[in-house]
């Protein structure tokens, strides 16, 4: 996933990598070395550490011990934590509660929602919450639906201070009541026939109005999201720009709204196609104590969601995971942070320079050297939650963020491994299984103005390794 990020915090990036010692090209495969050449991305940029699973002596130490922004690849951390503090098995439950008991089919007073931070309250698992409270015999909601977020505490978030892109999904902030990801999914199809695309939103909402002034393309589809440009008015969603013929069917998915915007629009169109009836407004609040609960929809277990995360480096399922690290309620970052640095420190596991700001590396303040993730790596090797992390890793040439890399090389599905990657910022880190049955821990940082130009020194360094 591309983001981009601000001119002066690139610079901060890279200050730090331009006043270390020289790191020699000369240390690196001349494979490797030669793809840097070629993309002008000098040698102290990159930090690598490949090393055998079982231990001993690193094969390769390229300046391992710098502190570098991880991007995406900080996930490994998280989601390493998340199994071994909370426990694969670990759900969230999110609650429906009254005051009252309803009657004859109608519920007097408000209904409460209460979340626990799951990070996969999806569309399906939110109808199936309100198809509970039909099956259970409420028809008529007279008063508020009340929204109650308690279980974080957490400060304002823009999303669009990280690259002025506020309506891409993966902006949106962390959630107690995260639900569908704050975010609605329109379907484009193109219609050469007639030379228009058109547009079908998928995701219910109340009210939902798309504006599409959107025209077909004859180009290549190539990153065909960068042609289509959304606005939001109200409850409109404007999609204006190009969408080429050659792209197919896709899905768009935006997060227009605010999050208690959101929540209002599905509820009512589901409770609507539920065949209920709602006459009261939606608001924040907190669920009164002695309200009796009316039912409960509970989350796929951490061990399926780490997969999520991991896999298609889902970035607010990776925060809202990070925040479910603090034991205290309600949550916040610094608790989350406290209790990361107490588990490394009972691992015995020293990474001085790690910085933690939400956990899903999409920051330009986190940071951890190459050395450090080999750390965290081979201790999750050793660990009885390994294969849960492992599973959870892109298959390179086969699914997730690497199904279209090495589709034909000597590395395809011998890699299970964490991508990253921001503006100025390239990373790989995880397990590589070489062509004589060795597995081996793989890191490699890459923080440069160029580093976009770096994947072939990526793909350099693991085939490498996977044809020993």
């Amino acid at each position: 996933m591309r983001h981009r990020g601000a001119p002066r915090a690139l610079i901060a990036l890279f200050l730090g990598v331009l006043t270390l010692p020289t790191a020699r090209a000369a240390d690196l495969p001349p494979a490797v070395s030669q793809a840097l050449q070629d993309a002008g991305i000098p040698a102290r940029s990159v930090g690598i550490v490949v090393q055998a699973v079982d231990g001993g002596p690193a094969l390769l130490s390229h300046n391992a011990h710098q502190p570098m922004n991880p991007a995406s690849a900080m996930k490994l951390v998280t989601t390493y934590a998340g199994l071994e503090l909370l426990g694969p098995a670990h759900t969230w439950r999110t609650e429906a509660l009254a005051e009252n008991a309803p009657a004859d089919g109608q519920l007097d007073g408000p209904l409460y929602l209460r979340g626990s931070g799951d990070p996969k309250l999806a569309l399906e698992q939110f109808w199936l919450l309100l198809r509970q409270l039909r099956a259970r015999g409420v028809n008529e909601i007279s008063g508020d639906l009340v929204l109650d977020r308690s279980a974080f505490a957490l400060a304002a978030h823009d999303p669009g201070e990280f690259d002025n892109e506020p309506l891409r999904p993966y902006n949106a902030g962390p959630d107690a009541l995260l639900v569908n990801l704050r975010s609605v999914r329109l379907t484009l199809q193109p219609d050469p026939a007639h030379k228009t695309v058109n547009v079908i939103a998928e995701t219910p909402s109340e009210g939902l109005r798309v504006s599409n002034h959107l025209s077909l393309g004859r180009e290549a589809c190539g990153d065909w999201r960068e042609q289509v440009k959304p606005a939001v008015s109200g409850q409109t969603v404007e999609l204006s720009g190009s969408f080429p013929a050659a792209c197919g069917e896709k899905a768009l998915h935006l997060a227009p709204w605010s999050a208690d915007q959101q929540v209002e629009g599905l509820f009512r169109a589901l409770w609507r196609e539920l065949g209920g009836s709602f006459g009261g407004r939606v608001r924040d609040g907190r669920v009164p104590a002695g309200a009796r609960t009316l039912a409960i929809q509970e989350s796929p277990a951490l061990g399926e969601i780490v997969r999520d995360i991991n896999k298609f480096s889902n970035n607010v399922m990776a925060r809202q995971l990070f925040l479910s690290l603090d034991s205290e309620r309600p949550a916040t970052a610094d608790g989350a942070r406290r209790q990361i640095a107490g588990w490394l420190q009972a691992k015995g596991l020293k990474l001085p320079e790690l910085v933690l700001e939400n956990g899903s590396g999409l920051s330009r303040s986190e940071r951890i050297s190459a050395e450090g993730l080999a750390l965290l790596l081979r201790a999750a090797w050793q660990s009885p939650v390994m294969p849960e992390l492992i599973a959870s890793l892109p298959l390179a040439g086969v699914d997730g963020t690497l199904r279209k890399r090495f589709g034909d090389g000597s590395a395809t599905g011998r890699a299970h491994l964490k991508t990253g990657y921001l503006e100025g910022v390239r990373a790989l880190a995880g397990y590589v299984l070489d062509h004589s049955g060795k597995r081996w821990i793989v890191v490699c940082l890459l923080n440069d103005p160029k580093a976009r130009l770096g994947k072939p020194a990526m793909d350099a360094l693991l085939l490498w390794v996977a044809k020993r």
